[in-house]
């Protein structure tokens, strides 16, 4: 009869299992995606939602995905919901957003003078979704600047007012800088008491995606059910504030709330008359 395992042996084993079963579901991800293209933007806060399938994707800007969504160049991809929501083309895959329920950290407006004085905001080029929430935030204080590109990720040259998403937006946040932050899902949660979807998974419409589907599902879930590890190990800023992140500002389901701000979102876009809105189609 073999001896009786000790605490630490038994939490030494168990952790061994662990990664051995979590390189299994990875390796078995890892060669899931062809025939299709899959494109995400390349970005802290995506990290859980591809996990696994990280060599096989295509990474761009969101911008760039949606020009290549548009072009069908793409079959599904990690988009802005406004592409979505503006173009009326893709389904949302169901259940599966990068949402936030109040401060997200990583889409900001930095600013030196007051919002109130705001003529021109200067936007990072690969933003699409952000822009529009700016744009509805600032018109429901009655501001409707113009929004021109920011030339230059200089925070050193940054113009008075700046759009800046993704790291940029945290590199800015969590580094030395004379800016004010105005954080926009903080900002979206005050006017509506909702959550904000800032992305989804695209899919273009009339392809027979069933087997893609189910692979970004577990792509998922392995990711959140990962998430402990991937706050260890991922190298960016400091594992507190990667804990922070994702534990606090950041969440990777699209349920009933989502589903109630994305409609407040196309309530509000209307409203201000930014752009024809089509309504949502989801699939699981």
């Amino acid at each position: 009869m073999a001896p009786a395992e000790t605490a630490e042996e038994l939490a030494h084993r168990l952790e061994r299992e662990r990664v051995v079963s979590n390189r299994e579901r990875e390796f078995g991800l890892d060669q899931s995606l062809a025939p299709f293209r899959v494109g995400s933007p390349r970005a802290l806060n995506t990290v859980p939602l591809v996990r696994g399938l990280e060599e096989e994707i295509i990474y761009a800007p969101p911008s760039k995905l949606a020009e290549m969504l548009r072009r069908d160049e793409l079959d599904a991809a990690l988009v802005s919901v406004v592409e979505v929501l503006f173009s009326g083309r893709y389904d949302i895959l169901e259940g599966i957003a990068v949402a936030c329920m109040g401060e997200v950290c990583s889409v900001i407006l930095a600013h030196r003078r007051p919002l109130e004085e705001v003529k021109e905001v200067y936007c990072d080029p690969a933003s699409l979704t952000s822009v529009q929430l700016l744009r509805v935030l600032l018109a429901e204080r009655g501001l409707k600047p113009e929004f021109k590109p920011l030339p230059s990720y200089d925070f050193a040259q940054l113009p008075d007012y700046a759009l800046l998403i993704g790291d940029v937006a945290l590199d800015l946040a969590l580094g030395p800088h004379e800016h004010q932050v105005f954080d926009l899902g903080a900002a979206w949660f005050e006017l509506t008491q909702l959550p904000f979807v800032f992305a989804v998974w695209a899919l273009r419409r009339g392809v027979d995606n069933a087997p893609l589907r189910r692979q970004l599902r577990e792509a998922r879930d392995f990711g959140v059910g990962t998430l402990d590890q991937i706050i260890r190990t991922r190298p960016e800023y400091t594992e507190d504030f990667r804990r922070d992140y994702f534990e606090w500002h950041l969440h990777y389901h699209l349920g009933t709330d989502e589903k109630r701000g994305i409609a407040r979102f196309m309530e509000l876009l209307r409203k201000h008359d930014f752009g024809p809105v089509h309504k949502p189609q989801f699939v699981s």
